[in-house]
């Protein structure tokens, strides 16, 4: 990575904190979209309030303030002349942090239903592993996607990610059951990808 390259702000995109007076409205929207619910791995999917999405990001900040367990970013895409730091579009999280093994997870979703196709998943995801091997020197990083999440598990992959195992027939979507693909990429692969 060279030294004067952005740490979070790609070409299209860029990674910052939740603002937690604005993104709770916007989120709460994205709770109500069946689609984006679906491509995620969430143990419960059901409508969100703003006051609820406000109240679970206050616990996510608080611990990763405390616990520095996760690391959770808004993506946003980059516009000009624009003070909000642009139009949020999803998130990007790293959590089930484990410090003595330098291991965690990664989750991001695109939101907006419009921002999907665009690349900025891709670009998120980027950011998020510069991220993590560099800045906080991960070992290894982890993702669960459901197996019908076909443009998730082609991005994971690209990115240098390998199917590691599989947890058969674990979600219950769209009356039949899936797999939960499990994918892994460790520093040395991900040094490889760059």
């Amino acid at each position: 990575m060279m030294i004067n390259a952005q740490l979070f702000e790609g070409e299209k995109i860029r990674l910052t904190p939740v603002d937690l007076e604005r993104d709770p409205q916007a989120i709460a929207g994205w709770f109500h979209d069946s689609e984006f619910l679906s491509m995620l791995n969430l143990p419960l999917t059901l409508p969100r309030s703003p006051s609820q999405i406000k109240k679970a990001y206050e616990e996510i900040e608080k611990e990763q303030d405390e616990k520095s367990s996760v690391f959770n970013f808004m993506i946003r895409r980059k516009e000009e002349d624009n003070n909000t730091g642009g139009t949020l579009v999803g998130f990007a999280r790293i959590f089930e942090i484990e410090w003595s093994n330098a291991t965690g997870q990664i989750m991001l979703g695109i939101g907006d239903a419009h921002s999907r196709g665009k690349g900025y998943g891709s670009e998120a995801l980027r950011l998020l592993l510069d991220y993590a091997f560099t800045e906080i020197n991960f070992h290894r990083l982890g993702a669960r996607i459901p197996e019908y999440n076909e443009i998730a598990l082609h991005t994971f992959e690209k990115a240098g990610f390998t199917v590691e195992a599989r947890s058969r027939e674990a979600l219950n979507r769209y009356g039949r059951h899936w797999d939960l693909i499990l994918l892994g990429l460790l520093r040395p692969e991900w040094e490889k990808t760059r």
